[in-house]
């Protein structure tokens, strides 16, 4: 049965028609004419006739016209796709489920701290902002959610446990310790051990009074040493995955807290050999004695202090040798930089000499750069140069003159393009040097994470709390990496807004009329595609019934 249009005379007329078979020929026969096709059009009887019709259909039909009434909402569906699978495939969700077992709280605080990370990955904004935020996306199991629920799912993460063997001096075990546990296990079918781990530092200051205990003033590495702060560690693996995240008082001295945290790995992750990547920041004299011990050794790679460390200043870099070619140098920017490097050892220490032949002219230019500026400024007199801290360097003060200190120039151009490490390690040099520039890395990883806290200023009053809503950052971290991972493993990769930007256009509509609803995907745009490809997440159906 089908609708036609008939014409007779100067008008049309709209009928409905049923197709019938007599002797194996098909026939047609009309039911009913429904009336003339202008007058009907006029009066809007079609789209009438149509929509009370459509109650009798199982589908859904929706008819749209200048009467219709309709309700229309859009929501975005890319970024909780492709990290909710995520969540659940890093074994995050099950971490946070199984630690809660045996508590009862009245709110879903799984869900509660998936939103958290979500709009942590999503936005730079306050935690305050993500109860609207939510509004715009799609997510399963947080209707019932408020913005305090937020805060006591983080002050879970950060609660201490009754169970706390393998605490450091500087901070408790806590929740947020065993779902890192328990998610490293969940991905230790990747590597059975670790044969290194990166460990760097960074400090993120409070607008408030930073807690109960974790808000100290100290060395401040955002320069703002008028504000208290707390230090964040994070230990990568040797595959730039995060491991965990420790988090001390803000006058926490960084050369306190690598053994420690080396003691402390051990103990939660059951791991037997570590060698543990830093940079010079954590060295001091007691820390190499301890890791040298005789007693249980640990395999290290230092970054050194070239220019404060007399054995290496004076005896290191001034030991001759031939250095060995590493990595070539390349007029292709997107190549690795150039590396040689030399082996040395002084009373017994083994030091690595490493040297970027394309940093090495850069560092000489610069100098002469502000050497030629220094002999101009000169001539208007010492009294201009003296605040002046690139040219005081080499400036070189008398009773009523200034001139240039040659030997100060000649004494900087010794470290033109170089670095040195200490290790005691069995590694070749050549090793070593790469093994170390894998430490930079992290520090990408801490301008992600930098990225992350934007949630600043952190108005949270208690440890626990804050302890939490920076947990909440490593766990958006570990989401992001492993993205990045299965993008990078595609041969993918892409600018991070980009891809959030792309995944937030697509949305899904939702239209109503009459208790029908009907559901619209938008289009797949950029490199949303290739994400979900790689994630292994298929799109939703573009039109289903809702």
């Amino acid at each position: 049965m089908f609708a036609r249009v008939k014409k007779s005379g100067n008008h049309q007329y709209l009928q409905i028609v049923e197709n019938r078979k007599e002797k194996g020929k098909v026939k047609q026969r009309v039911v009913a004419t429904v009336g003339r096709m202008d007058r009907l059009q006029e009066k809007g009887r079609v789209e009438t006739l149509i929509r009370s019709l459509s109650r009798f259909s199982e589908q859904t039909m929706l008819i749209l016209s200048g009467k219709s009434d309709l309700a229309a909402d859009a929501k975005k569906i890319g970024p909780v796709l492709i990290f909710e699978r995520l969540w659940k495939e890093t074994g995050i969700q099950a971490a946070i489920v199984r630690s809660l077992k045996g508590r009862r709280f009245e709110f879903n605080v799984e869900r509660a701290i998936f939103l958290t990370v979500l709009h942590r990955l999503m936005v730079s904004g306050s935690d305050r902002f993500c109860h609207r935020w939510c509004r715009d996306y799609i997510i399963d199991g947080i209707d019932d959610l408020d913005l305090h629920h937020l805060y006591r799912a983080m002050g879970f993460l950060g609660e201490q446990i009754e169970d706390q063997d393998g605490a450091t001096p500087f901070s408790p075990r806590c929740n947020k310790d065993l779902i890192e546990e328990s998610i490293f296990s969940h991905r230790r079918d990747l590597f059975t051990h670790l044969d290194l781990v990166f460990f760097d530092t960074t400090s993120i200051y409070f607008e408030g009074r930073g807690g109960e205990s974790i808000g100290q003033r100290g060395f401040s590495k955002d320069h703002r040493p008028d504000l208290p702060q707390m230090v964040v560690g994070a230990i990568l693996d040797d595959k730039g995955q995060p491991i965990c995240c420790e988090m001390w008082p803000g006058n926490t001295a960084d050369v306190k807290t690598l053994l420690p945290i080396v003691k402390r790995l051990k103990t939660r992750f059951k791991i037997g050999r570590i060698c543990i990547v830093a940079d010079r920041g954590m060295i001091s004299a007691n820390t190499i004695k301890q890791l040298e011990s005789k007693d249980s050794p640990i395999p290290y790679i230092l970054g050194a202090r070239m220019r404060k460390v007399k054995e290496i200043r004076d005896r290191v870099l001034s030991q001759p040798g031939r250095y060995k070619q590493v990595r070539p140098e390349s007029y292709d920017r997107n190549k690795p930089a150039p590396l040689k490097v030399k082996q040395v050892e002084i009373d017994g220490n083994r030091y690595i000499v490493c040297v970027n032949t394309r940093q090495q002219r850069k560092d000489a230019a610069d100098r002469e750069a502000i050497v030629s500026a220094l002999t101009k400024q000169l001539k208007k007199g010492p009294k201009s140069l003296v605040g002046n801290k690139g040219y005081r360097k080499y400036l070189k003060l008398e009773k009523n003159s200034a001139c240039i200190d040659k030997d100060r120039i000649k004494y900087e151009a010794r470290f033109d393009g170089k670095w040195v490490l200490r290790t005691n390690t069995d590694l070749p040099a050549d090793q070593v040097a790469l093994k170390y520039k894998e430490l930079w890395q992290v520090e990408k990883v801490f301008r992600d994470v930098k990225s992350l806290l934007t949630t600043r200023p952190i108005f949270h009053q208690k440890d626990s709390t804050i302890r939490g809503h920076v947990f909440c950052s490593f766990l958006a971290l570990v989401l992001r990496k492993e993205l990045d991972r299965r993008l990078l493993k595609k041969g993918h990769r892409f600018e991070w807004a980009e891809i959030k930007q792309d995944l937030k256009a697509l949305q899904r509509v939702t239209i109503e009329e009459d208790g029908w609803r009907l559901s619209i995907r938008s289009r797949s745009q950029g490199v949303c595609g290739k994400v979900f490809q790689c994630v292994g997440v298929a799109l939703p159906a573009t039109i289903q019934e809702a």
